[in-house]
């Protein structure tokens, strides 16, 4: 499998290289800005401190930031399991959309044709997990909401990237919006916890634990119940983070 790519490097990145077994995740993320170029200039610029090592334009071009070898930044701080700062262990893929701030929109055809092509390579190449493509939300819920509600988990995990919930969609209406009793939300929280997703507040947050398991609630619904994004931990999100955890063991 192969695709074209054109070449726009990024100065933002560590001198160090590193090997391809630390690469063990994959990160996407929405550009967050009105204008392409806008987004293209700031990921080249070295005043702006960021980057990633792929661009996927609307018209679907790819862009190449920075070789995969090298860290770019565009994590940030970030948890997910035991890793801390993903920067280091991640190849960034940033999607021209101008997000939840800009009248955020549908990805195009052609964007997701590319993130398939580019993340199957990627997945290939460096043997990622399932489990470890993440979207930036994910390793970050109290700061990024990207790539957002709109992107396609679902349909990339039917093409064998990423995963999803194996559940009936008429069995999960069902319980919508049905309460959890306290030890149910706790499980969901344990279940959080196993899927990935850190359940304590990041250090010097201030942020109190009952606001942050709303904002990880969202980060999950964001990920795997995109059609209600709420931040209540109802029965099909119990459902759901059941089924997950069950997947991955």
């Amino acid at each position: 499998m192969s695709f074209k790519t054109i070449f726009n490097y990024s100065p933002n990145f560590d001198t160090t290289k590193r090997k391809p077994q630390q690469i063990k995740f994959i990160i996407f993320h929405y550009t967050g800005i009105k204008k392409e170029n806008d987004s293209i200039k700031r990921l080249t610029s070295a005043k702006s401190k960021v980057s990633s090592h792929y661009l996927i334009k609307n018209d679907g071009q790819i862009i190449t930031l920075v070789p995969d070898l090298y860290t770019a930044w565009h994590a940030g701080v970030s948890f997910w399991k035991n890793y801390k700062l993903l920067n280091k262990d991640s190849i960034g893929i940033e999607i021209s959309n101008p997000g939840h701030e800009f009248n955020y929109k549908k990805f195009s055809k052609k964007q997701i044709q590319s993130i398939s092509k580019l993340t199957k390579l990627l997945i290939k190449k460096y043997k990622i997990k399932p489990q470890n493509i993440l979207g930036h939300s994910d390793i970050a819920p109290s700061r990024k909401k990207d790539p957002g509600e709109k992107f396609p988990w679902k349909y990339l995990s039917s093409n064998k990237i990423g995963y999803w919930h194996k559940l009936n969609q008429r069995k999960l209406d069902q319980n919508r919006y049905l309460k959890t009793k306290d030890l149910e939300k706790k499980i969901f929280v344990k279940n959080l916890k196993l899927i990935g997703y850190s359940t304590i507040p990041p250090k010097n947050s201030n942020i109190a634990i009952t606001k942050y398991m709303k904002i990880i609630t969202k980060a999950f619904q964001r990920r795997f119940r995109q059609d209600k994004i709420n931040g209540i931990i109802d029965q099909e999100c119990l459902m759901i983070s059941e089924n997950l955890t069950k997947i991955l063991n």
